[in-house]
């Protein structure tokens, strides 16, 4: 294509039709449904006591289910395990989307420079928008729930850095805390002024919303099966609009990673080792799987305190012995809620390896998401017990 001044525009989006297509559809088809507005209305009128006896996801989707407590638990005790699960699923999916807003914006700006891409920047400001409104409802539920049951925090906390830990339970340390810090930061540099890199951000966030489409599906049918439209708790009402939202979002990171690519030139070595190394970087993030969580790849021994505070609060009311008893039983022992865990991280595995099938570029260990790969149910349990037997020694008579 020319411009009126008669200069070939190379790389163009528009001179690929089918692509602009596909994201002027998704974007204006996002526009039309955008819940921000409602999601809004539903945090500012939540009150736990208003749904304090209803589940709001499917019972399976509950704290630590399949599990000795799960048996041994109360039909009481069971619904508040299950408003603990939506508690920790979307605290963690709040520090996920705090990263999202900054690299939406990065990737923009590694795009300004291209000809004919406003109409990718205007998706991702819009959708930074919408993450904004999803932070904004799952933390006001997640604190008011907490400060109800609990009177302190537990799995959610004050607002992060998008440098922060995106696994908020994660195998991690300072010098390993330090370290991921100056590798997102590089990398918004990066991909602030690289176009590959900026397109190619998108193949990870694609591979990490996938993840969370697998439960997220789940969740939000369960609003649209509830029995009495009228009575759906809000949070199951929140669970619902962030999955339309998050359908279209994971539509951009189709789009943009797997097409808009094609618009640009052939990577250089230097852009196929960074995209790599972010695939990398996301296998070591969802290399684990938790009993406690079904569908966030949480590292389990990181949450024995926050079980242990669950367990001796006045919901359970157990002893610093019971606790610890029931403690062993649910992370060192197998039971259908490890089973159903370890499931789950396999069908992530299967479905990143579809994901990324179609481009060039990808590393034979990431193409196989070898290291994911390479976890199973009984390296989990020889890690827990060995973890947890470190844990109880260091906390006797807490």
């Amino acid at each position: 294509m020319n411009n009126l001044f008669g200069e070939v525009k190379e790389n163009s989006l528009l001179s690929d039709r089918q692509t602009y297509k596909k994201l002027e559809v998704n974007y204006r088809r996002n526009c039309k449904q955008d819940g921000t507005e409602f999601l809004d209305t539903l945090a500012n009128n939540f009150c736990y006591q208003d749904c304090q006896d209803e589940y709001w996801n499917p019972e399976e989707f509950s704290l630590l289910y399949g599990t000795p407590l799960w048996l041994q638990s109360t039909r009481s005790q069971r619904v508040i395990l299950n408003h603990l699960y939506w508690v920790a699923y979307y605290s963690q999916i709040i520090s996920a989307e705090i990263a999202t807003i900054f690299f939406n914006q990065t990737s923009a700006a590694g795009l300004y420079a291209q000809e004919d891409f406003r109409l990718v920047c205007d998706t991702l400001d819009l959708e930074s928008n919408q993450e904004r409104a999803h932070i904004n409802a799952f933390k006001t539920v997640c604190e008011r729930v907490e400060a109800s049951l609990f009177g302190r925090r537990i799995f959610s906390y004050p607002m992060r850095s998008p440098f922060s830990e995106t696994i908020i339970f994660a195998d991690t340390n300072l010098l390993k805390s330090w370290w991921k810090k100056v590798q997102l930061h590089c990398f918004g540099l990066l991909s602030s002024g690289n176009t590959f890199l900026a397109c190619q951000y998108f193949t990870v966030r694609g591979l990490r919303t996938l993840n969370g489409k697998i439960v997220q599906h789940q969740l939000s049918r369960y609003s649209q099966n509830y029995s009495d439209k009228n009575k759906v708790p809000i949070p199951t009402k929140i669970s619902y609009y962030h999955f339309l939202d998050e359908s279209f979002h994971f539509n951009s990171s189709i789009i943009i990673s797997q097409d808009v690519i094609k618009c640009l030139p052939k990577p250089t070595n230097f852009e196929k080792i960074v995209a790599n190394l972010g695939i990398k970087g996301c296998q070591q993030d969802h290399y684990n799987f938790s009993v406690a969580i079904n569908g966030i790849f949480w590292y389990d021994p990181a949450l024995y305190s926050a079980i242990y505070q669950v367990l001796t609060s006045p919901i359970f009311s157990m002893s610093d012995r019971e606790a610890k008893e029931m403690m062993q039983a649910c992370f060192t022992e197998e039971s259908e809620g490890l089973y159903r865990s370890h499931k789950t991280h396999q069908e992530a595995i299967e479905s990143y390896k579809v994901y990324i099938e179609s481009l060039d570029y990808i590393w034979p260990s990431n193409r196989e998401m070898s290291l994911m790969s390479s976890n199973s149910i009984s390296k989990y349990l020889a890690i827990q017990k060995k973890s947890f037997a470190h844990w109880k020694k260091n906390h006797e008579n807490i």
